[in-house]
């Protein structure tokens, strides 16, 4: 499968914050978020053609028990099931970023984060209208959603702009029909800078408090800044 970078840091979103993680980047994605903050995964995929088990060694001598698949989109990956079931086989604690667009099919998955994209991630015109169209039709999958909330522990996690996209997340948990705990929806700010981060914060904060989410850091730009490895 074709991999973007694989790289030790600590977790920087969600519910394991902070915890030191190895990430597996796959290269490649089914979606083009204007906003994206990896676009040599994603918009212009690249990277190294690598088997499950050269990736595993490439995972295995680093000191941490947590594992990261993350993309890009990586269910799109081919040999993905392989990959989780050879992570799992090892005992790391395995999470997978997902956009939820794509069943898991019964996935090897400790924590499944499911991070379904917005109307503020529609790309502009650097795209031509296919891609457009094909972007809003595929990034809402409220089926595929329910197939990953019913199979075990997961977050779900939504890229915040402006406050009235509130009003968006809040219409689209409610067409899930679960019983979603307000704690399990987790609100992150938008943008690649610290000084961008922290101006959101501020009001998203406040959104959270009132409406019972739980706000969404992200620590690797606090620490390193926007940039790959991190």
């Amino acid at each position: 499968m074709l991999i973007s970078e694989i790289f030790y840091s600590l977790q920087g979103e969600g519910e394991l914050t902070g915890v030191p993680s190895v990430f597996v980047r796959t290269s490649g994605c089914n979606l083009r978020c204007n906003w994206c903050d990896t676009p040599y995964a994603s918009w212009q995929p690249e990277g190294t053609q690598m088997t499950v088990g050269e990736i595993v060694a490439a995972v295995s001598p680093h000191p941490a028990r947590h594992v990261v698949l993350t993309g890009g989109e990586p269910m799109m990956a081919p040999d993905i099931q392989a990959l989780a079931a050879a992570l799992k086989k090892l005992d790391y604690h395995l999470t997978i970023e997902t956009a939820a667009t794509i069943v898991p099919a019964g996935i090897s998955c400790d924590l499944a984060s499911l991070s379904p994209k917005l109307k503020n991630s529609s790309p502009d015109e650097r795209l031509d209208d296919t891609w457009r169209r094909k972007h809003e039709n595929l990034r809402w999958q409220p089926e595929v959603v329910r197939a990953w909330l019913d199979r075990g522990r997961y977050q779900l996690k939504f890229v915040v702009a402006q406050a009235t996209d509130l009003i968006e997340i809040e219409t689209l948990l409610a067409s899930l029909e679960r019983e979603i705990p307000r704690a399990k929806v987790l609100l992150m700010p938008e943008g690649t800078t610290v000084e961008v981060l922290r101006a959101r914060a501020v009001w998203l904060a406040e959104l959270c408090k009132a409406r019972g989410y739980r706000y969404a850091p992200r620590l690797h730009v606090e620490l390193y800044g926007n940039k790959r490895g991190t």
